[in-house]
C-alpha cells in the first residue's frame, strides 16, 4: 500500500503485538487506527507499523525501551503539522500529545519553566500569563504545535527577528534514546552523565576537528534548518574550556526532526510579556512594492514582519470565515487593488508613546501609502488571523493545479529579497506556472508555493526541477533551502548538494552517536545507508496521491450532493491538508469531539483522513482500490462527529466533513440499506407529528418505565437523557391571521418541525415580535426542511421530501407582498441555506438560492430590516444579565452576531456573547447510549461552567438541542431570542 521509506527490516506482528504489553497507554495496531497517522501536513503519506498513545512521559520511554529491544522503528509525535513530511513514516508513532501536556515548574525569578513535550504554545503561554512571562517561540499554529515539535523542527515563528528560534529559549531537554537511556541534556551534561560522556567524547573531538569547516559551510541568515546544528555546538565550544562545559546537546536537538532522541521534557527560557505592543498593516498594490519596503520597514526596529500576496488574500476574500478579516486591512490609495501587505509590529517597554513614536516613523517612511494602526490587543488579535491562515487558505484554490509545499521556507539575507523574488518568480514562470507568497520578510524566510498538480507526472517533474533550482538560488545568495519548515522527505535529498560530502559525513556520525540502529525516524535529513545521498526522485515518493506505484483514485460515484464548489467530490474527498487547525483545544467550535477526547481519530483532520481512504479503496482488505463504504472503523470514526458544520467555516480550507459524513453514510445505506437507529431519528417529522395528536398521552407514555426501557434497548436512547414533550402544535394554537391589507408587508413563520411540535411558544413569540414591528405574520407550513434525513444520511428520502417541501414554496416567490420567511431553529435554516443549495434536487439552483435569501432567523430578519419596518419597536430592561449561546449551525454560517445583534439593540450591555463552541447535544448526538457522556463532557468544556458561574443570569440560546441541554446538564431553563424578546416588547400582550 506505501512504499518502504526506512531501511528498517518488517518486523513480525508478534513483535509489534508485544508492544501492548510493555506500556500501560493504548497501542493501536489497525490498518484504520493507523493509517490516520500516515499523513501530516505535507504531500506525503507513510503507512506506521502502529501507534502508541503514551499514558505519561515514563510510558513513552517504555515504548523507546520495547521498539529500541526489538529494533523497531519509532516516530515521535505531537501535533503532526509537519510541512515537509517529518512526521510520516513506517515506525510505530508515539503520540506525544494528549496526555504528556503538563507544566512541572515555573521559576518566575529565573524566567524558566519546566514542560511535558505535548503541551502546546498557547496553552503553555495562556498558563504562564499571570507569571508576566511567556515562550516566544510563536509558530502560526501555535494553538497546536507541542513544544516538543516545536524542539524537533526548532520552531520560530513571526518574532523571531527579535527572540529568535525555540534553540534560543531552550535550556534543557528530558531526552529518550533509542538505546533505552533517557538522559538530561543541558550545559555541561556530559560531565555528569555517562551516557551523554560517551556521546560527547566523540563529539568534540570531531567537531573542533572540523571547526573551520563547519563555520565556511552553515548558512548565516537568522533563520536557519537544514541538517544538524553543528554550528551552534561549534560557538559553544568556541566559548568553553578544554573540557567544553558549555557545550549543550539539547541544541542539537533543534531541528533533528526526531532523528536523534525523543523529547520527553524541556526546560524553557522565558521573556516579559512586553509592555506595550502595537501592530501596523501597510497595504501595497504589488508584491515587488511589497518587497522592496522590507529594508526601510527593518530600519524601525519591528518585533515582527510578515507577508501577504495577492494569491492569500483573494482566497480569503471569498472564504466565510476570513472575508471579514480581509475587509478590517486597509485600502491602497487612489482605489487601486490590494495585492499585498505587511503585518509590521512593535514592542515596547516604555509604553504606548514609544509605540506611537515608531507608527510615526513607519509613515514617515511610507507617506503615500494606505497604513492602519492597532494597539488593542483584541484587534490585534483579529487582524493577524488572516495571516495565520495564510498557509492552510492556499489550499482552497480552484483547478488542478494547488500551491503545493516543496520549497516552502528558503531563507535568504532580507537585503536580497528582492532579488531571489525576481528570480524564483523566472524559474516557476519557465516551468509554465505561477507561485503564492507569504514571508516572515524580517529576518528573510519566503515561503512560497509554485501551483502544480501533483497528480500529474509532468508537474511531478516541474515540482523536482524546481526545488533543485530555487535551493541552489537561495545558496547563491548566502541562504539555505529550509530556514523553518526542516528537512523532511523533501529536503533530505537536498541537504549533501547544500553542504557537502564532508559536512553529510559528520550529520552521519552524529546520527551514530546517538541511534546506531537507524531506529528514530529514519530516512529524514540523513540518507538511509550512509553512503549515497538520497535521490532527487525521492521527493515524489510515497505522496499521498501516489503512496506507491499504483496511483490513489476516488472513483466516480453517483453522489447526492452536488461537489462543484469543492472542484467534484474528489476534490471534496482530498480537501484536508493536514494542517490541524482542527486540533486546537479552545475557543471557536471546530471540533467538539477532540476538544473532549484529544484523540487524533476524532479530529476533523482524523476523520477527512478516514473519509478519504475509506472512499479511496486504501482500507479496503479484501479488495484495493475499491471504494468501502460500509468500512466499520471509518463509521466508528464518524460515531463521533456532531456534524456541527463549524469545520466549514474554521477551517481555513472549508473542509465540510458534515456533507461528507452524510454522503459517505448515503453511500452505505444504498449497499446495506438504512438501519433501524437512523429511520427512528431522521423521522422526527412524522414522529412529532403523530406524538402532536394527542401530547398529553403521548408525553406520559414516553416516559414510562417500559417505554424507557424499550427505547434504550431498541434505539439506544439513553434513559438519563429527558425527552422532548409534545405540545398542542403551533398549526393549531395559532389562530386567525390578520387579512391582508394593501401597503402592508406580510412576513411568513416557517413551521418547523421543533417549533410547530415541541416550542410553539417560541413561533408564537415570533409572531409577537413581528407584529410589533408592524407586519402582517402568517403562519406556512409546506414540510419538512429534511434536516434530521440528512444528518442520518437518509439522502434519498431527504431529497424526495425536500423536492415536495420547495414545490410548495415557490408560489412564495411570485408574492409581493412577502417581506421574508423566518425560521427559528437554526439548524433547520441551515438545511435550507446550506443543504438545500448543494443536494442534488429537482428545483433549480437559483430558485432554490432565491427562496434561501428570503429566510433567516426572526431576531436576524428584524435586525438586518431595522430601518425598513412600519413600525419601529421598543423594548423594556429584562432586570439581569443576558447570556447568548449561538448554535453550531448558526456561529459556521451566519455568525452569531444573527442573534445577538438585536439582543444588543434592545438590551444593550446586559447582553453577553458565551465564547462556548458546541453545547455537545446536536439533534440526535446527545441521546445515544453511546454518546450521552462524551455529550455531557462536551458541555463542560465551556457552556455549563459559563453558565455556573452566573446562576441568576437569563440565558438564551437559538437552538432547541441548545435548550434541552442545557435543562439536562444543568436543570435550568433557558429561552430562545424571540422569547425574550417578545417578552420585554413594548406594548405587546
Amino acid at each position: 500500500m506505501t512504499s518502504a521509506t526506512s531501511n528498517q527490516p518488517a518486523q513480525p506482528a508478534s513483535a509489534l503485538a508485544g508492544l501492548a504489553s510493555a506500556v500501560s497507554g493504548e497501542v493501536r495496531l489497525g490498518l484504520h487506527d493507523r493509517m490516520l497517522y500516515a499523513t501530516d501536513a505535507s504531500l506525503y503519506q507513510a503507512e506506521p507499523m502502529g501507534v502508541v498513545i503514551a499514558a505519561d512521559t515514563a510510558d513513552a520511554m517504555r515504548a523507546i525501551q520495547y521498539c529500541g529491544e526489538h529494533r523497531i522503528a519509532m516516530l515521535p509525535r505531537g501535533g503532526g503539522t509537519s510541512l515537509a513530511g517529518q512526521c510520516t513514516n513506517n515506525a510505530v508513532v508515539i503520540d506525544l500529545s494528549p496526555n504528556c501536556t503538563g507544566v512541572l515548574e515555573v521559576d518566575k525569578a529565573g524566567r524558566a519553566c519546566r514542560v511535558e513535550p505535548g503541551i502546546t504554545v498557547d496553552d503553555l503561554n495562556e498558563q504562564l500569563r499571570s507569571t508576566g512571562l511567556f515562550f516566544a517561540p510563536d509558530p502560526a499554529t501555535s494553538r497546536h504545535a507541542n513544544v516538543g515539535g516545536c524542539i524537533g523542527n526548532n520552531a520560530a515563528g513571526s518574532h523571531s527577528i527579535r527572540y529568535g528560534r525555540t534553540s534560543e529559549s531552550l535550556i534543557a531537554v528530558d531526552a529518550g534514546l533509542a538505546d533505552g537511556s533517557r538522559v538530561l541534556l543541558d550545559a555541561g551534561a556530559h560531565l555528569r552523565d555517562p551516557r551523554v560522556k560517551q556521546i560527547a567524547g566523540e563529539l568534540i573531538p570531531m567537531l573542533r576537528q572540523h571547526a573551520d569547516l563547519i563555520r565556511e559551510r552553515f548558512p548565516k541568515t537568522v533563520r536557519r534548518n537544514a541538517g544538524y546544528a553543528l554550528d551552534m555546538l561549534v560557538q559553544q565550544l568556541d566559548a568553553s574550556g578544554p573540557d567544553g562545559e558549555r557545550l549543550n546537546l539539547a541544541h542539537l536537538l533543534c531541528g533533528s526532526e526526531g532523528t536523534l532522541a525523543t523529547t520527553l521534557g524541556a526546560t524553557l527560557a522565558l521573556n516579559p510579556i512586553p509592555r506595550a505592543k502595537g501592530l501596523a498593516v501597510i497595504s501595497f498594490d504589488s508584491l515587488e512594492g511589497a518587497i522592496d519596503a522590507v529594508g526601510p520597514i527593518l530600519e524601525t526596529s519591528p518585533a515582527a514582519v510578515e507577508l501577504l500576496d495577492d494569491n492569500v488574500i483573494d482566497l480569503a476574500a471569498a472564504n466565510t470565515e476570513y472575508r471579514r478579516y480581509v475587509e478590517l486591512m486597509p485600502a491602497p490609495a487612489g482605489g487601486k487593488p490590494l495585492r499585498a501587505l505587511h503585518y509590521v509590529e512593535y514592542f515596547s517597554e516604555d509604553g504606548l508613546d514609544d509605540i506611537e513614536a515608531s507608527f510615526g516613523r513607519l509613515r514617515a517612511l511610507f507617506p503615500d501609502a494606505a497604513i492602519a494602526t492597532y494597539t488593542d490587543s483584541a484587534a490585534m488579535a483579529q487582524a493577524w488571523k488572516l495571516r495565520k491562515a495564510g498557509e492552510p487558505l492556499l489550499h482552497g484554490v480552484p483547478g488542478n493545479r494547488k500551491p503545493i509545499t516543496f520549497v516552502e521556507d528558503n531563507a535568504v539575507p532580507p537585503d536580497r529579497l528582492p532579488e531571489f523574488v525576481r528570480e524564483f518568480k523566472r524559474i516557476v514562470a519557465e516551468h509554465g506556472t505561477k507561485a503564492a507568497f507569504y514571508a516572515h520578510a524580517s529576518v528573510g524566510v519566503l515561503h512560497v508555493r509554485p501551483m502544480l498538480d501533483i497528480h500529474d507526472a509532468e508537474d511531478r517533474d516541474r515540482l523536482r526541477s524546481i526545488a533543485v533550482q530555487v535551493a541552489a538560488l537561495a545558496r547563491s545568495l548566502g541562504g539555505v533551502m529550509s530556514g523553518e519548515h526542516g528537512d523532511g522527505r523533501v529536503r533530505t535529498p537536498l541537504v549533501e548538494d547544500y553542504f557537502g560530502r564532508e559536512i553529510v559525513s559528520l550529520f552521519h556520525r552524529v546520527k551514530r552517536l546517538f541511534d546506531p540502529h537507524n531506529l528514530m525516524n529514519p530516512g529524514n535529513i540523513i540518507d538511509l545507508d550512509g553512503t549515497h545521498p538520497r535521490p532527487v526522485e525521492s521527493m515524489t515518493q510515497s505522496l499521498r496521491v501516489l503512496p506507491s506505484e499504483t496511483p490513489v483514485q476516488v472513483p466516480d460515484t453517483n453522489t447526492y450532493f452536488d461537489y462543484s464548489d469543492q472542484h467534484g467530490f474528489d476534490g471534496a474527498v482530498e480537501m484536508c491538508n493536514g494542517a490541524g487547525v482542527c486540533r486546537k483545544k479552545t475557543g471557536g467550535t471546530m471540533c467538539p469531539s477532540y476538544m473532549a477526547t484529544l484523540d487524533e481519530r476524532h479530529s476533523t483532520r482524523g476523520r477527512g483522513n478516514a473519509l478519504r481512504l475509506a472512499i479511496s479503496g486504501q482500507l479496503n482488505r479484501t479488495d484495493a482500490g475499491t471504494p468501502d463504504f460500509d468500512d466499520a472503523d471509518t463509521l466508528e470514526t464518524l460515531n463521533l462527529c456532531l456534524s456541527c458544520k463549524a469545520c466549514k467555516s474554521e477551517c481555513p480550507s472549508n473542509v465540510d466533513i458534515a456533507r461528507l459524513k452524510a454522503e459517505y453514510q448515503a453511500q452505505r445505506h444504498r449497499e446495506t440499506g438504512v438501519p433501524l437507529q437512523s429511520r427512528f431519528f431522521g423521522s422526527i417529522h412524522a414522529l412529532n407529528r403523530l406524538g402532536t395528536l394527542t401530547p398529553g398521552l403521548a408525553n406520559a407514555a414516553n416516559n414510562t418505565g417500559i417505554a424507557r426501557y424499550m427505547l434504550e434497548r431498541v434505539m439506544r436512547v439513553d434513559r438519563r437523557r429527558s425527552l422532548p414533550a409534545f405540545d398542542k402544535p403551533l398549526r393549531r394554537r395559532w389562530g386567525r391571521t390578520a387579512k391582508a391589507t394593501p401597503g402592508v408587508r406580510t412576513v411568513a413563520v416557517f413551521a418547523d418541525c421543533f417549533t410547530d411540535a415541541n416550542e410553539p411558544g417560541i413561533g408564537l413569540a415570533a409572531r409577537t415580535l413581528l407584529e410589533a414591528c408592524g407586519y402582517r405574520v402568517e403562519l406556512i407550513d409546506p414540510g419538512c426542511c429534511g434536516r434530521a434525513m440528512i444528518s442520518t444520511g437518509m439522502l434519498p428520502q431527504a431529497t424526495a421530501m425536500v423536492n415536495r417541501t420547495i414545490e410548495r414554496m415557490l408560489p412564495l416567490l411570485d408574492r409581493d407582498d412577502l417581506g421574508g420567511i423566518v425560521v427559528c431553529e437554526p439548524s433547520c435554516l441551515s438545511a435550507i441555506r446550506d443543504d438545500w443549495l448543494d443536494l442534488k434536487l429537482d428545483a433549480p439552483r437559483e430558485t432554490r438560492e432565491r427562496l434561501a435569501a428570503m429566510c433567516a432567523l426572526p431576531e436576524q430578519f428584524v435586525e438586518e430590516h431595522w430601518d425598513e419596518h412600519p413600525t419601529t419597536p421598543a423594548f423594556t430592561d429584562p432586570g439581569g444579565a443576558v447570556l447568548f449561546h449561538g448554535h453550531c449551525h448558526q456561529k459556521a454560517l451566519w455568525g452569531a452576531e444573527s442573534s445577538s445583534a438585536l439582543l444588543h439593540r434592545a438590551f444593550g450591555d446586559r447582553v453577553r456573547v458565551l465564547d462556548t463552541g458546541c453545547c455537545g447535544m446536536a439533534g440526535s448526538f446527545g441521546f445515544t447510549t453511546d454518546r450521552y457522556d462524551l455529550s455531557m463532557q462536551i458541555g463542560e468544556l465551556a457552556l455549563f461552567p459559563s453558565l455556573r458561574d452566573e446562576p441568576d443570569a437569563i440565558v438564551v440560546a437559538t437552538g432547541t438541542s441548545c435548550r434541552h441541554q442545557v435543562h439536562d446538564g444543568l436543570g435550568r431553563r433557558s429561552m430562545h431570542p424571540v422569547e425574550l424578546l417578545a417578552q420585554q416588547v413594548k406594548g405587546a400582550s
